[in-house]
């Protein structure tokens, strides 16, 4: 399946990869804020390697959408999108708004990317 996206579509993926690439290696790397806002909203430290490792698979499968195989990167959309609706959930459950505006950027991200594809 061949898939042209437009530069804008492209632009809008690349920077949803690079924002979830940033994210992952901060979650592999303990960070510390991370360890914070993951404990403030009761998500186990245990937890943190295998969730950055979702958001760098879900950048390196944006990635290859764009570059080879469009419907890797409709998956990993999808999967991002489903993911950061979790994380607002978790927000929510948790009653921490402050800075929920984080997953909910991540997430609207992941909705343009997903559009993107689909436009394209």
């Amino acid at each position: 399946m061949t898939l042209q996206l437009g530069v804008t579509a492209v632009l809008i993926v690349t920077i949803t990869a690079a924002a979830n690439t940033a994210m992952a290696v901060a979650d592999l790397a303990g960070a510390r804020f991370v360890l914070a806002n993951s404990a403030e909203v009761g998500v186990p430290r245990t937890w943190i390697r295998t969730l950055g490792l979702l958001k760098g698979a879900g950048a390196v499968g944006l990635l290859t959408g764009v570059l080879a195989v469009p419907p890797i990167g409709v998956a990993a959309a999808i999967g991002l999108t489903a993911f950061f609706i979790g994380a607002v959930v978790t927000h929510i459950r948790a009653r921490v708004f402050y800075n929920i505006g984080f997953p909910v950027t991540f997430l609207v991200l992941a909705v343009l990317s997903l559009g993107a594809f689909a436009a394209g």
